[in-house]
């Protein structure tokens, strides 16, 4: 099992792997805390040199992600967000997102976790807020953020290496394996589950 952890994780610090990560992490259905973060940094500890390139790639990736979530909200509208968010996290995101603009909603993208990132796009998305202006300054704060932890692991790159050689580190990445396998999979059941019910919903209010 450590042996397939690892080599999901191999696969991850590629940069198509950033790329791809960065997606993930915007979407509805992933789910690992810092992820992304994570994968920047090492892969800017392994090549100082290209750190920039990775904070750009975990930029566009991220981009990609957040734009596909954010037509989602845009298509369910704020009634159908309840059954994606839950009531409680919703009710706390809708009220940021009345009242602010596009840039300061999206300016929020650069706080890490616990902050309910793929809610406040979704939000956003459903609550109509301008697209472009929307997605540029998530894009401008998600650089800043991705090249501020790139030039830090640049810098601390030999403590990092040496960090992932300990038996630490491999505890780390079965724990986040883990969890993110777990996570996933509880997201994509709530996320059936909820679409199911809105079918049976739609379906009932046909024929009757």
């Amino acid at each position: 099992m450590k042996s397939i952890f690892y080599s999901l994780l191999g696969y991850f610090l590629t940069p198509a792997g950033v790329l791809v990560m960065g997606a993930l992490d915007a979407s509805l259905v992933f789910f690992l805390p810092l992820g992304i973060d994570f994968v920047v940094i090492i892969m800017a500890a392994r090549k100082p040199e290209l750190f920039w390139l990775y904070a750009i790639l975990a930029t566009v990736g991220s981009l990609i992600g957040a734009a596909t979530t954010y037509w989602l909200g845009r298509k369910v509208g704020e009634h159908g967000l309840a059954r994606l968010v839950r009531p409680s996290t919703l009710k706390r995101v809708q009220q940021r997102v009345t009242h602010s603009a596009a840039v300061p909603v999206a300016a929020l993208g650069i706080i890490p976790p616990p902050f309910p990132f793929t809610a406040f796009i979704l939000t956003s998305g459903a609550g109509g807020l301008n697209a472009w202006t929307f997605l540029s300054a998530l894009a401008a704060v998600r650089l800043v953020r991705f090249m501020v932890e790139g030039a830090l692991a640049a810098h601390y790159g030999n403590g990092i290496i040496g960090w992932m050689k300990s038996p630490t580190f491999t505890i780390i990445v079965i724990a986040l394996a883990v969890l993110a396998i777990g996570g996933t999979i509880v997201s994509a059941v709530a996320l059936y589950r909820s679409m199911h019910r809105e079918r049976a919903t739609r379906s009932r209010a046909r024929t009757a």
